[in-house]
């Protein structure tokens, strides 16, 4: 019912972000990742990246230049974000002035239990501020986690009402949305194969993301 009344009630009444115009949540600060990471992109040298990829460990845990065979690309990902943490250190990606924004996120928000109508409203608030930049986005679908991680069943289908809420609004907004779940996900649950020895993504997995995320950038018109 859920599904049926988050779906309604997003179409009847539109995808405003007025509702989360301010970042409600400072936990994510006390994240010690984030700490060191903002510590980081302070002291970075890269004055301009074509394309950013925002995120959180997933995204963090590759180098993307290497995976996608680009030399205009890069990363902001912090392990364990969420996404009002993404939205707080918006400038770190603005003041690299992208032409698209690669955005990956919500699994953090998912196992904190943030409600999924919170972590909705958030998501659009994200895209609508790198919008206002005239900057392009991408979003990619939130990953599932492993059958053995905590209450995984439970917040496996927390993910799926996400990515089907963000997808429709993605849809209706003309934004471009990456569905990594055929590739990456078996029965709803991450593919073992594709994880490493803490449950993580491992090569083969971020060899089909990026496969997958190249694609797109061409049909997008970023050539390498």
């Amino acid at each position: 019912m859920i599904i049926i009344f988050l779906i309604l009630n997003f179409l009847t009444f539109g995808y405003s972000v007025s509702f989360a115009n301010s970042i409600d949540s400072t936990t994510f600060r006390d994240n010690p990742n984030y700490i060191q990471e903002l510590s980081l992109f302070e002291v970075y040298r890269t004055k301009q990246a074509d394309i950013v990829l925002l995120g959180d460990s997933n995204i963090k845990g590759a180098d993307w230049g290497e995976l996608l065979g680009r030399k205009n690309v890069v990363s902001r990902g912090v392990v364990s974000d969420v996404i009002e943490g993404y939205i707080a250190r918006l400038n770190f990606v603005f003041n690299l002035e992208p032409k698209v924004v690669i955005i990956n996120g919500g699994l953090n928000d998912v196992y904190s239990w943030i409600p999924v109508e919170k972590i909705f409203q958030n998501y659009v608030q994200l895209i609508e501020l790198i919008k206002k930049r005239n900057i392009s986005v991408v979003v990619q679908s939130t990953f599932h986690v492993i059958h053995s991680w905590p209450q995984a069943e439970d917040r496996n289908k927390e993910i799926d009402i996400l990515n089907l809420v963000v997808e429709e609004y993605c849809k209706k907004n003309k934004i471009p949305f990456l569905n990594l779940t055929p590739m990456m996900s078996r029965n709803g649950s991450f593919k073992l194969e594709l994880t490493n020895s803490w449950g993580h993504i491992n090569g083969r997995g971020y060899k089909i993301w990026a496969n997958e995320l190249d694609k797109l950038l061409l049909i997008l018109g970023h050539y390498k």
